[in-house]
Parts: C-alpha cells; sequence; structure tokens
C-alpha cells in the first residue's frame, strides 16, 4: 500500500483501485477506507486513489492528537496532491469527508478541477439536521420488518435516554440485507480520539467557508440517497445551494452508501459529472 509523508512528518497511506484518470476519494468516519471499496464500479471509469485519513486503515497514529480536527486534515489532503504531481484533483468525498473536501475546496479552489460530494455532512458550512426531517425520513421505512425495534432505539436517542446507535443502522442502508450488515460492520470507526477530536468546537468557521464556496468554480455533485437519515436530501439541497455551479441528485430507495444500495445508477451518475 503506497504512502507518503504529511507535513509534520506522519505517514500516511492511500490504495490504488481502477484505471483512467485519478480522482481523490475522501472516507467519513474517520474510518478505514476500505469501507467505500471500488465504490460500486467507478473503478472501471477512474482510478480511486482513496486516503486512510491519519491514525486509520494503514496510516500511522499522529505524535500530536489535535491534529485530527477536520481543518488539520486539508495540509494531508494537500500533500497527497503535491505527491501525486497533480496541478488539480478531482475530488470525491462521503460523509464527514464531505467537511474536509469543503474547507479544502475552501483554501485551495483553484486546486479542484471538480467536486462530489456524496451524503455528505453539512457541519462545516452550519447547516442543522433537524429532528423533525429525521422522523420525516425515518417514517418513510414503517413497513420494513426492523422498523419497530430501531425506531424505538431512534425515539430513545432523540429523548436522551438511549444510545444504541446499532439498533438504529438499518435506517441508513437503502435495504438492511446480509450486505448491508457486512458493510456496515466493516466500516465502524475503531480509532475513537480521532472521531472526537474530528469535528471538535475550533475545527470550522462555517460563514467563512460559506463565503468561499460562494465563489468556488468549479463544478460541484452533490449526491443523496432518498432514506439517508444521515444526510438528508432536504439538508443537502441547501448544501447544493452554496456552490455557483451545482447539480443535486437523490439517489431513489438509497440510504447512507448509495453505491451499495443501487451500484449501477450511483456510477451512471458519478461517471457521467466527472466526464462531462
Amino acid at each position: 500500500m503506497p504512502t507518503f509523508t504529511a507535513p509534520d512528518g506522519t505517514r500516511l497511506a492511500y490504495r490504488v483501485t481502477g484505471d483512467g484518470e485519478p480522482l481523490v476519494c475522501l472516507p467519513g468516519g474517520p474510518s478505514d477506507s476500505r469501507y467505500l471499496g471500488d465504490l460500486g464500479g467507478l473503478s472501471a471509469h477512474r482510478r480511486l486513489i482513496t486516503l486512510d485519513l491519519r491514525g486509520t486503515g494503514r496510516s500511522a497514529v499522529p505524535e500530536d492528537p489535535a491534529s485530527y480536527r477536520c481543518d488539520r486534515l486539508v495540509g494531508d489532503v494537500e500533500a497527497l496532491r503535491t505527491h501525486l504531481g497533480l496541478s488539480r484533483i478531482d475530488l470525491l468525498a462521503h460523509s464527514g469527508g464531505a467537511n474536509l473536501a469543503a474547507l479544502y475546496a475552501a483554501r485551495h479552489p483553484e486546486k479542484v478541477a471538480r467536486l462530489v460530494l456524496i451524503g455528505p455532512g453539512v457541519r462545516a458550512v452550519g447547516i442543522a439536521v433537524t429532528e423533525e426531517t429525521r422522523r420525516e425520513l425515518a417514517l418513510l421505512r414503517s413497513d420494513e420488518p426492523w422498523f419497530p425495534a430501531a425506531f424505538a432505539a431512534l425515539e430513545a436517542i432523540w429523548q436522551g435516554i438511549g444510545s444504541d446507535w446499532e439498533a438504529v443502522a438499518p435506517f441508513f442502508c437503502g435495504r438492511w440485507d446480509a450486505a448491508a450488515q457486512a458493510h456496515h460492520a466493516a466500516g465502524r470507526p475503531v480509532n475513537d480520539e480521532a472521531v472526537a477530536r474530528f469535528a471538535t468546537e475550533d475545527a470550522f468557521d462555517p460563514e467563512a467557508t460559506r463565503a468561499a464556496l460562494a465563489a468556488f468554480e468549479a463544478p460541484v455533485l452533490l449526491v443523496a440517497g432518498e432514506y439517508d437519515l444521515n444526510s438528508p436530501p432536504r439538508t443537502v439541497t441547501g448544501f447544493a445551494e452554496l456552490f455557483p455551479d451545482a447539480a443535486f441528485v437523490v439517489q431513489p430507495r438509497a440510504g447512507h452508501y448509495p453505491w451499495l444500495d443501487d451500484a449501477d445508477r450511483f456510477v451512471a451518475t458519478t461517471a457521467a459529472f466527472l466526464d462531462r
């Protein structure tokens, strides 16, 4: 697995999958980037360069735990671009990784040729996801066999009397079958400190980021799953409106991992955007 050195000396690893023009991919979590796989077969169209964020996967644990903070990870992405010898990158990010991608695009707009945000986290731009929005989405799944137990756990979390996030996992997938359950298990973050420090209070300056993205000239694609409780379509719409040149797509019957729920549809949408 190839590696490079971050500005602070931390050795970082990345995966290379497929052929063609490179597409730098940032995982959410922060968790081992393996859960992205080949993004449903997108590797048939692009060479995926998938970064293991510091302290996850094959990347080293940094000496300074404060460097897990999202805004400080921007330097790691820029070091990867330099290491790859690319003047500009096509950049894809999933979930919480979209916060990092947004900060990178805000700080280095001239280094991004195209930006793809999948089920994006929105903390970097200060958009709140309301309980009402999540409740409406959750109720769309009321005919699923797992719904009663999962919804009860979700209600307990909202009421502040529960914390069983494993029980609500089905809400994040378009279908809760064996493949989805295995994918969920493999994608769990294991570095608790990296997770805790990623979005600490000083990590984001939403007003400044929104202002920078308003001047971001590269084309942007945002994809939301119809059922995605983490990144509801209504919320992602607000994110898309921050960019001058953004396409927003809702993938039907998909959750937080649209490449898992309908790989053909996801790849067709994403490849068409990247090839335009």
